[in-house]
């Protein structure tokens, strides 16, 4: 009669930040993302290191073995040990890649119009101190 040999389930704390909260915070068997030389998947059981993450889909898989997905603006990834750390500037959690492609996609347009807003702010700030330094000059 063999020895039974019983296999120890291992999980990665799964922690993803974005600017304005802790998005996820999960203990997750597997992970799967992309970064700027390929895909690739994290187990608990893979050597520690750090990567860029690009624009995409991240998959990973809870405990329960539920498959989640989360569309990524950019990040960085750190492996240390059984934590996994990731940080982006933006991030939606969902069950359908497809749905989280509509909302990312309009997510950055909405940032894009925030940002093109915020530029023409600062140029005509710009140009009133330029103004105003050169109405100095002249009264010299």
């Amino acid at each position: 009669m063999r020895p039974k040999v019983e296999c120890e389930v291992r999980l990665i704390s799964l922690t993803i930040l974005v600017p304005t909260q802790v998005l996820v915070d999960e203990a997750v068997s597997k992970i799967i993302a992309e970064a700027e030389n390929g895909s690739f998947c994290l187990e608990p059981r893979h050597v520690d290191f750090v990567t860029v993450l690009v624009p995409g889909l991240l998959t990973y898989f809870t405990a329960a073995g539920v498959e989640t997905f989360v569309g990524i603006d950019e990040g960085i990834l750190v492996k240390s040990g059984l934590a996994v750390r990731i940080s982006a500037r933006e991030a939606v959690v969902g069950a359908d890649p497809a749905t989280l492609k509509l909302s990312m996609v309009r997510r950055c347009r909405d940032l894009d119009e925030h940002e093109r807003c915020a530029r023409t702010v600062l140029a005509r700030l710009e140009a009133g101190v330029a103004k105003r330094f050169i109405e100095l000059q002249r009264t010299r």
